[in-house]
Formats: C-alpha cells, structure tokens, sequence
C-alpha cells in the first residue's frame, strides 16, 4: 500500500548565488514529482528556501553597507521570483535566519550535547573561506594554497562524534534503510565509509565568525553552517506545515521521502546529515538523490567564462513550460547533461511546436469549424488499437515518472503522440469532413478520428500537467476539463479520459510556436557580445 504522505525537499540555496539552471533544475524536478503525486492523491509537502548563515555571507553584506539580515532579505527573494517564474508550487519557503529554525537549531545541538554526543577540543588547521570548511588531504591543500583559498587557523571548537554512527551508516545503506540515487552515488558514499570516519567540527568561535546560530551550551560560538543547514529539513516541518500536531515534533511527513540534491554535496547528505539524524533518534531519510550538473556546450559553467546560464532569460524568451520541458526530457535524472540553445530550440520546435502544438491546433480547429462538438460514441477496429497504446503507454509513464525516469516517461508520451499524428495523416480528416454529406462512412469515421485524438490530448495533457502546468492548463480547458487542472485528481487506475460532447470547442492561439532558430544565437556568442 503507497503511503498518503509524501514529503520531498531540495537543497536550501546559498542566498549569494545568482540563480542559475542547476537551481532551476533541482527545483523543477522537485516540483514535477510533487505535482505527479498530488493528481494521485497523496498529501504531499514540498519544501525549498534558502541558507543564509556563514562567513561569505557576512562579508558580501559589509561590502554592500547592509547588516547580514538586510543583506539576506534582500536577496533571498532572487529566488522566491525564479519559483514564481518556472511555476513551482513549493508549500513552503524556509529561510536559516526564521527566528522560528533558529530555535530550533539550538534545541537539536542541546541535546546533542546533553547527550554526550558534542564535545570540546582544539584544533588547528588548513581552512577554505570559501567552501566554509576544513581541509584535510594534503594535495587539496596545496593547490588551495596556491591558490589563496585557505588560511591556517588554530582554535577551540566543538565536535560531533561523527565516527561513533560509521557502522551503523554502512549497515542502514546496504540494507535499504537508507537508498542512495542513482547506484553509483551509493558506491561512492560506501568507498567513502570503507576509510576511518572523523569527527566533524561543528562550531566557530565568534571571535572569527559572528553571523550564525549560536550553541545554546557555549553562546562565544556559533553553529558550522552545514549543521544549521541540514537541519532545516526537519524544522521546516515543525513551524512552516500547519499539519503538524502540537505534540509531535516533526511529523506527519518525517522521515523525508526524498531529498534531491546535486552529486557535489553528496557527502554532507549522506553522511553529515544522516549521522546527525543517528544521534537525534530520528529516522533516516527513505532516498536521497543526487543528480547530475549540466556542462554548457561542452565546458563547464562558470562565471569568469560567461557561460552561467541564467534561467530567467530562458524563461522570458522560451517561456516556462518548454524549459521545464527541456530539462526533465534531455537527459535521464542522475546523469550529467549538456545544455545549448541550439538543442533547446530543436526540443520547442520538433517536440512541443510539431508533434504536440500541431495536433491540437489540428483538432481543435477542425472541430471548432465543424460546429464546435465532438461526436458521442464509441472506438472502433478504427482507433482502437490508439486506445490500446495510450493505455499501454500510460502505465509505462506511471512507472518510470514516479521512480524519477522523467526522460523515459517523456519519451513513452511521444510515442502516442506520434501514433496519433499518423492516424490523423492517414485519415485526413480535413478531407472526411467534406465527404460525410455524399459518403455516411466517411462521416462516421471523421467523428471517431476527431473524438478518439481530443481524447487522447485531454488524457495526455492530465499526464503531463506535472511537467508543463501552464500550457496544459490550456489544453485541458480548451477540451473541456472540468475546473482547473491543478485540483485534478485521479481515481483508481484507469487514465483515459474521454472528451465530453457537450464541451464547445473554439479555436485558440497556439500552444507552443515555433522558434526561428537563426534568430537564437548560441548563449556562448551572447557572452562574447557582451563583453
């Protein structure tokens, strides 16, 4: 039996970045599956926010002339607007400066602390400003070194017995307590755990850094913010979900069901958090999936090369469901990708212009001219065999969607969408039409070829309302769903859904027009313009 609760979260985002796609990405993917599981029923609570405590923090806010707080309010909501802008329909926003997960935060590490599992010590070593952490391996220090990145220190910190739970991690992960996505990060983590497990330092003095959650049992120190960070999954549960009893701490949702989160913080995930979760006597996390980066046009991203593809634009000029689209549809979930304009303009123009856009517009027009309804009645050895394939290709979706194979799902979709296509060629409708009045047969089976396709694009555009919410909003009601999309909700497993002969069908603008791709320089040929 599923269970009716599901909970996901992404990362909270560091409130200095500039978002770009891997945010978007993330976040999207989030979005998708949590839309996938509401049409389904289950109560789903999706959190997103951002972390705004540490050093690079403090120091953006000084040179700008702003307090921290004014700092983060400031520009936390550069996100809040990317959200609203890709429709992502997060039920919560968690920020680390909530007074609220403040609280929280020093009620964890007290009973960390009374518990024995916090303890003082010095400690003197090689510290990466940027990164906010330690450095151990003494290459990484070298080139770090040589490149300005760290500073020795020696101080007084406090730790968490990280090393106490290595076991017991390693157990909970081969058994499936713990489920690592994809199977190579699972691998990874386990190679990881195979090395002794340090203690993690989980304090700065203030004296270095005062911006932060102070330790409620040492208030001269302040939280590492990874400890204050990863802790926002539970809190956020506590005062951001109106469900939650007074009585329970972090429930219904905990554990979480998924936490999606990019392959380069994968250790402090499975490792730091789950750990800390060990000591807390909390139960673990069900998965934690780690995706892949997107490289751009084959190099990486990165700002000094002017290559950080900002999705706000993508969006202005694209609009948001082709993004979303692309995304979720070029490259399987866990796995890097490659993204260039040039294959985003082939994605809009092949997929949502041709196969899709042109359909509707096809449908819907020839009905809209043809009085306005669709005939009642029942398939025939005519459509059929579409019937057959939508049902085959539904289950297929329902499958690989839920289990994350959003590329797979897609392409399924498509499937029918081109099984549709050929029948409308092959039958010509446009041609049946003029027929019917000398040949019966010929308007028999213009009625069924027209019913038969509205129907599968009112199915379909149910199907992949998680992916594109806007554009099958549109769809739906042009075909006479009922209500807004949104507060759809299937019941039972059957995913055909037949259009209505009393809906009026009138002719509309078309979902998704094609892009002239010479008109689309590539994003690399923008950057050199601009400088």
């Amino acid at each position: 039996m599923v269970d009716e609760r599901f909970y996901i979260t992404t990362p909270i985002y560091y409130v200095n970045d500039v978002p770009h796609l891997g945010h978007a990405y993330t976040t999207i993917a989030a979005d998708a599956i949590s839309r996938f599981h509401r049409m389904r029923g289950r109560d789903v609570f999706f959190l997103t926010g951002t972390d705004e405590h540490g050093q690079k923090v403090a120091q953006a806010a000084a040179a700008r002339g702003l307090s921290e707080q004014q700092h983060c309010d400031e520009l936390h909501q550069n996100f809040r607007a990317l959200w609203t802008g890709l429709d992502i329909s997060n039920d919560a926003f968690i920020r680390t400066t909530d007074p609220e997960h403040k609280d929280q935060v020093r009620a964890a590490l007290q009973k960390l602390w009374d518990d024995g599992w916090i303890y003082e010590q010095d400690y003197e070593g090689w510290y990466n400003v940027s990164d906010e952490m330690f450095v151990t391996d003494g290459d990484e220090i070298e080139r770090l070194k040589a490149a300005g990145r760290v500073e020795f220190v020696k101080e007084s910190n406090y730790f968490f017995k990280m090393s106490a739970f290595q076991d017991r991690l390693v157990s909970a992960i081969e058994s499936g307590e713990l489920t690592l996505r994809p199977e190579s990060r699972r691998n990874e983590v386990l190679g990881f755990l195979r090395q002794p497990l340090g203690d993690l330092s989980i304090s700065r003095p203030k004296s270095r850094l005062g911006w932060g959650v102070e330790l409620p049992f040492a208030t001269d120190h302040v939280c590492y913010v990874w400890v204050d960070a990863l802790l926002n999954y539970c809190t956020g549960l506590r005062y951001l979900n109106e469900g939650t009893p007074a009585d329970d701490q972090y429930g219904p949702f905990w554990p979480a069901d998924y936490h999606l989160i990019g392959k380069d913080i994968l250790t402090t995930h499975s490792v730091y958090w789950t750990t800390i979760l060990m000591a807390l006597e909390l139960p673990l996390p069900r998965h934690i999936f780690a995706h892949g980066w997107w490289t751009f046009e084959g190099q990486k991203m990165s700002k000094s090369m002017g290559n950080v593809v900002d999705p706000n634009r993508l969006i202005a000029e694209f609009g948001s469901d082709a993004l979303r689209y692309f995304v979720l549809r070029q490259m399987p979930f866990g796995q890097d990708g490659d993204f260039a304009a040039a294959g985003l303009v082939e994605r809009i123009n092949s997929d949502l212009a041709n196969d899709l856009g042109n359909l509707a517009s096809r449908v819907l027009n020839l009905v809209a001219r043809d009085g306005g309804h669709f005939a009642p009645g029942e398939a025939t050895e005519a459509t059929q065999p579409l019937l057959d394939e939508f049902n085959a290709a539904a289950a297929d979706f329902e499958r690989d969607f839920a289990d994350f194979g959003f590329a797979v799902a897609l392409r399924r979709v498509w499937e029918v969408l081109s099984a549709t296509n050929k029948l409308i060629q092959d039958t010509e409708p446009w041609r049946l039409v003029k027929e019917r009045d000398e040949d019966a047969a010929a308007g028999h089976l213009y009625d069924e070829v027209m019913r038969s396709s509205g129907s599968i694009l009112k199915s379909l555009a149910a199907l992949l309302y998680p992916v594109m919410p806007r554009q099958m909003g549109v769809l739906w009601s042009a075909l006479g769903g009922a209500g807004d999309l949104s507060d759809y909700r299937y019941t039972g497993g059957d995913r055909w859904l037949p259009v209505s002969p009393e809906t009026l069908v009138e002719k509309g603008d078309a979902l998704f027009p094609r892009i002239d791709a010479k008109s689309v320089p590539s994003f690399t040929e923008r950057a050199e313009q601009g400088r």
